[in-house]
């Protein structure tokens, strides 16, 4: 049987996507190669959220295919959902279009793409039964969990539901086997995903479930820790925060994106909040939970956007005080509402806007992580610095892949270890720690 190599682009949900594609494919025959070079055929699993992401994924397919010219190439993922017909006609570069809303087509696609058959298999969106995920492409003892599929907020900007749909909660009961099984593995972290946590099971059983599901992660006898990863401030589960503060295992980390803080904009966006709104909220947090680590998001040139109200959301940015913040420039994206709105902000404008955010951000991270100084941290070890006694991993403050790290002077840990270090200084978005034995982490 022939083997495959995925070329994974686009946020972590597209990464879980890959880990199922590769569990289908091997458990069909396949083999895995860790490099494109090794495989008779190279999945490109795309990302179609932004402009930027489908260009990166467009050219990734070009590159190959000018590396590779004799290898097969499968471009899969949310691009090819939502423009397979478009792709197969004019992308002459990928033997294969296979879109995502069913994974349980991968094998025939890749036999397609191996065979030379060009139709673009785009399957209807469907939740199909879960399939235990064999490969992780996570560092070691952590992964991501996919407790919900699509998203039905509706959001003016935003092509999510385009793409995969509206929102598809999995059965709890599916979820608390799957995490009870990742842990048995050996997994410490577990990151819930979904395009919303806070509206998980409410297209179940009519109300939010994310706290009860919490309760049931709580009942695995084991030492490990869930992070929960994107919750929209306008539902946000306050009964969580009790949660986290009852069990040590429930991280005390939130990812909420705001998106933006001033009235106008947020209502065009099709959002119910505002300034103050939010900061209750940012509040509330800090309050019950005093050692919270907070991440968002703020889109600025969104059309009608003035200058009054970005300093509108630059005054939310210097009163939030956010442990992590990412700015992004609006993209216009066919087929959503604000495609179709006037008043659009000159590029330069959004640039400057995105650099002001990011310029004011780093004086705030750097304000906020200097708390941590002399504290003790539970750090989960990823990787070794190759030629230098130093390794790098994260503290509950740090999500995978977009927040700071923990650099750790030490050079007897391993990947997957999981270790007590002493904070003693700040380098821009990262601690510096050491090792230390004896007293729990904060």
């Amino acid at each position: 049987m022939s083997s495959f190599f995925i070329d994974n682009h686009g946020c972590a949900k597209n990464q879980v996507d890959a880990e199922e594609i590769s569990a289908r494919l091997e458990g069909s025959g396949w083999s895995y190669t860790q490099t494109a070079e090794a495989a008779d055929l190279i999945i490109v699993n795309s990302c179609g959220f932004v402009e930027d992401a489908k260009k990166e994924s467009i050219g990734a397919v070009v590159s190959l295919r000018a590396a590779w010219p004799d290898k097969r190439i499968l471009l899969a993922g949310c691009l090819s959902q939502r423009y397979g017909t478009e792709l197969a006609a004019d992308l002459g570069e990928a033997d294969g279009i296979f879109g995502n809303g069913d994974l349980s087509y991968v094998v025939a696609a890749a036999g397609r793409a191996m065979s030379s058959d060009r139709r673009p298999l785009v399957p209807k969106i469907a939740q199909p039964a879960p399939v235990d995920r064999t490969r992780l492409f996570s560092f070691p003892r952590s992964a991501y969990l996919k407790i919900a599929e699509g998203c039905s907020n509706r959001c003016s900007y935003c092509a999510i539901p385009l793409i995969r749909g509206g929102m598809r909660s999995r059965p709890m009961d599916d979820v608390l086997a799957e995490a009870s099984a990742l842990v048995q593995r050996g997994i410490f972290e577990i990151n819930l995903i979904g395009q919303d946590l806070g509206s998980y099971g409410t297209d179940l059983g009519g109300r939010a479930m994310l706290p009860e599901l919490l309760d049931g992660l709580r009942t695995i006898d084991a030492d490990f820790r869930v992070r929960m990863l994107y919750i929209h401030p306008d539902h946000f589960p306050m009964e969580v925060l009790a949660t986290c503060a009852a069990d040590p295992r429930i991280l005390p980390y939130f990812d909420i994106p705001f998106q933006h803080a001033a009235e106008p904009v947020l209502r065009a966006m099709g959002r119910k909040g505002d300034t103050g709104t939010y900061l209750r909220l940012v509040d509330a947090i800090r309050s019950r939970l005093p050692a919270a680590a907070l991440r968002s998001t703020f889109l600025v040139g969104f059309p009608g956007e003035t200058a009054d109200d970005f300093g509108v959301l630059r005054d939310f940015q210097d009163r939030a005080r956010l442990e992590w913040l990412g700015a992004f420039v609006y993209s216009r994206e066919d087929g959503t509402p604000a495609a179709a709105y006037k008043a659009r902000v000159p590029k330069r404008i959004a640039a400057w806007r995105k650099a002001t955010i990011e310029d004011a951000q780093l004086a705030i991270t750097g304000e906020r992580l200097r708390a941590f100084l002399g504290r003790e941290l539970e750090v989960l070890v990823e990787e070794r610095i190759q030629g230098e006694d130093l390794a790098i991993g994260r503290a509950y403050l740090n999500a995978p892949d977009v927040d700071g790290l923990v650099v750790l002077d030490d050079s007897s840990c391993r990947p997957g270890d999981v270790i007590r270090a002493r904070v003693t200084a700040v380098n821009g978005v990262d601690l510096e720690a050491a090792r230390v034995h004896g007293a729990r982490p904060d």
